[in-house]
């Protein structure tokens, strides 16, 4: 049996912490910045974790 390939695009967008939770980008935070608030902007940095809901999909993803 073959095994299992990893989905590249979504490799490129979640990570797995030391403890094995995923992490990934924050939304809303990549173009048309002008118009969202400074506090918004501000609020939308860094990582967060991916909702435990969605975790066995990415794992069928290979992530």
């Amino acid at each position: 049996m073959p095994k299992m390939k990893t989905h590249r695009g979504a490799a490129k967008r979640f990570k797995r912490t030391g403890t094995g939770k995923l992490r990934r980008r924050q939304a809303n935070k990549n173009h048309i910045m002008e118009k969202k608030s400074p506090k918004r902007v501000r609020q939308l940095r860094g990582s967060t974790e991916v909702a435990k809901a969605d975790e066995r999909k990415l794992r069928d993803l290979g992530v």
